[in-house]
């Protein structure tokens, strides 16, 4: 089976945005061909096809895989270096703070951590859900992750982490405990009182998206009350974050999601408390100093203060390592 490469050079990917050395690379991963066959294929000059292929061979794109001699003629074969690639390059904000990329589970406390750090680094947040998180972590598109991830022994996060990370030395920590349940209108008018009322005929529900530790949960909680997604108006209808679910409630364009208690509080909408979960971070040990001033801000009291400010939130194991 042929492989695809990654590509995270920002001047490969550059070199590649000019369509006529793309075209002339995608021919090649096809199969090797000669200059003039290129030339012919194209409908260009050879010379044309040689400016070219010089800067896709000094990028290191293409190379000559075999040369050929009838007579007098000597004939040089190009072929791509890969079979295909994935390009993917972060643009970042150029400043004296670093810039570090947040990449999991959306939470509230966290986007209030960011705006406290943000004379010291940029915090960008790229809200996927816990178990994509981990899997952007795993693949370097993020430098941390968050999640909530329950398995079926009642265990939080760290079974994920050791499936994911079995070769690489990762952290975690503790952020928070939170309080998840039902967001619901204000006034509770379609009288939603456990997950099943969500199965009623003239119930809106609000997703999250697969693969975030919340819409786990739930989908665990229908399999277990044998409520197929199809008996559900809405089930389809996904947002990344839980203030996203409930600024549709109080929209009046839902009617209940599944989500934090101090997403609800801040919206004004009402909330039935479910279950209370952990709620971690997860970094690879070799990002910590770069990190550092999100770690050491996880220790004092000011964060302490905020956090317990928080609806739903508590403080108590927050900054703990948790041992994997």
């Amino acid at each position: 089976m042929k492989k695809v490469e990654s590509i995270n050079s920002f001047g490969k990917i550059k070199l590649l945005a000019d369509s006529r050395r793309m075209d002339i690379l995608r021919l090649l991963m096809a199969s090797p061909a000669t200059l003039t066959h290129l030339a012919r294929t194209l409908k260009q000059s050879p010379a044309w096809i040689r400016h070219h292929l010089l800067m896709l061979e000094s990028a290191n794109l293409v190379e000559v895989g075999e040369i050929r001699k009838t007579g007098k003629v000597t004939e040089k074969f190009y072929r791509a270096k890969a079979d295909a690639l994935l390009l993917q390059e972060f643009i970042l904000p150029k400043t004296k703070k670093p810039a570090l990329i947040f990449s999991g589970s959306h939470d509230l406390a966290l986007e209030g951590i960011a705006e406290t750090l943000s004379k010291h680094v940029t915090l960008l947040s790229l809200p996927v859900g816990s178990l994509d998180g981990l899997v952007n972590l795993r693949q370097g598109l993020c430098q941390i992750s968050g999640s909530h991830l329950l398995d079926e022994n009642g265990e939080y996060n760290t079974p994920f982490v050791r499936h994911l990370f079995p070769d690489r030395d990762v952290e975690i920590v503790a952020l928070a405990h939170r309080t998840q349940g039902l967001i619901l209108a204000s006034g509770n008018p379609k009288g939603i009182k456990k997950i099943s009322d969500i199965a009623k005929p003239n119930v809106r529900f609000v997703n999250r998206n697969a693969g975030s530790g919340t819409r786990l949960w739930f989908d665990s909680e229908l399999r277990k009350l044998k409520i197929p997604t199809e008996k559900i108006i809405g089930y389809d209808k996904v947002v990344k974050t839980h203030s996203d679910a409930a600024i549709l409630i109080a929209n009046n364009k839902a009617d209940v999601s599944l989500g934090l208690q101090a997403a609800a509080h801040q919206h004004g909408l009402d909330f039935i408390p479910l279950f209370e979960e952990r709620y971690d971070l997860v970094l690879p040990r070799e990002n910590e100093k770069s990190l550092l001033p999100v770690l050491d801000y996880l220790q004092t009291a000011r964060f302490r203060d905020e956090l317990n400010a928080l609806t739903g939130y508590n403080s108590t194991h927050s900054g703990e390592q948790i041992l994997l």
